[in-house]
């Protein structure tokens, strides 16, 4: 694309962070940087530590593009700061980000909203230790992390509860267990852009979602005209209930033995992974938004009161 003539804005490009999906933001930042430097962007690379402020207030950037994933980044903070210096960003803002990243939250206003959504509790450590709080089966775990970090799958099998890692949170969502197929929309504005199905050899972990091979992807996904397009409607009715802005990701379960009636929507993501093996940018191309045009837009969507 030509540039010439352009007036660009400056964007500091915030990666890394504090969370436990670090690595994963790194790789999604260096993929967005190198688009955006394609489009005649300047970007520079800033690992968000203690000293954010101070370094923001430093650089002075037009735009900030919050690569970041995980708690901390997608979870309200950095966009309060952000807010707070009056720098325009990119992504969801404030409450949106908070309220999409805490999972039983997010599924009270779904299910407020007529969305389809499975039993689930927030129960101590403790207690999900010592016996099993949903019937089998049913997973266990953390209330706002992404990328399938800390979660435990309990099968209808399992006689015994789950020994929980000491570093897992100390209160955590027990949701039931939905079998069948993955499914994800990503909503771009106000229009969602089509169905995935991700296929894996067993859970959709974080293995499977970032290393190369851990799992591929239909797009458009093989399913009935029904489930296709109902999945689109709850993904832009969840974009839009939970107040996102620019992009957001819907992740849904559909048990396909049951027709419309076994498809349950998980969460939403407002941080959307842009690593070589994410969703959202695989389904950008697929309905014709190239990666480089899909980060151009969302520099150009930021702002602040988001």
């Amino acid at each position: 694309m030509e540039q010439s003539g352009e007036n660009l804005p400056n964007v500091v490009m915030l990666v890394g962070g504090l969370s436990a999906e670090r690595e994963v933001s790194l790789s999604s930042g260096v993929e967005c940087a190198r688009a955006l430097r394609g489009e005649g962007f300047e970007v520079i690379e800033l690992d968000a530590g203690p000293d954010l402020a101070d370094r923001l207030t430093d650089l002075k950037p037009d735009v900030v593009f919050n690569a970041l994933h995980g708690r901390w980044g997608e979870d309200g903070c950095v966009q309060g700061l952000l807010e707070w210096l009056g720098i325009p960003y990119t992504h969801s803002g404030v409450l949106a980000s908070a309220l999409a990243m805490d999972k039983q939250r997010s599924k009270a206003a779904y299910a407020a909203a007529g969305l389809p959504v499975v039993e689930s509790v927030i129960r101590c450590k403790a207690e999900i230790e010592a016996a099993h709080v949903l019937a089998p089966p049913y997973v266990v775990k953390p209330n706002n992390e992404g990328s399938s970090v800390g979660v435990y799958i309990v099968q209808k099998s399992a006689n015994a509860p789950p020994s929980l890692d000491e570093a897992m949170p100390e209160h955590l969502m027990v949701e039931t267990y939905v079998p069948g197929r993955e499914l994800t929309v990503t909503v771009m504005g106000d229009k969602p852009l089509t169905v995935t199905e991700i296929h894996t050899d067993g859970w959709y972990d974080y293995h499977a979602k970032y290393a190369p091979g851990g799992s591929y992807h239909t797009v458009p996904a093989d399913v009935p005209g029904e489930i296709f397009e109902a999945c689109m409607t709850h993904a832009l009715t969840a974009h839009q209930t939970l107040g996102c802005r620019s992009i957001s990701r819907t992740d849904f379960r559909w048990d396909d033995l049951h027709g419309l009636a076994g498809l349950y929507l998980l969460e939403t993501n407002t941080q959307p992974g842009m690593t070589p093996t994410s969703l959202s940018p695989e389904q950008g191309e697929a309905v014709g938004i190239s990666f480089s045009a899909l980060c151009r837009w969302l520099v150009e969507d930021a702002s602040c009161n988001r």
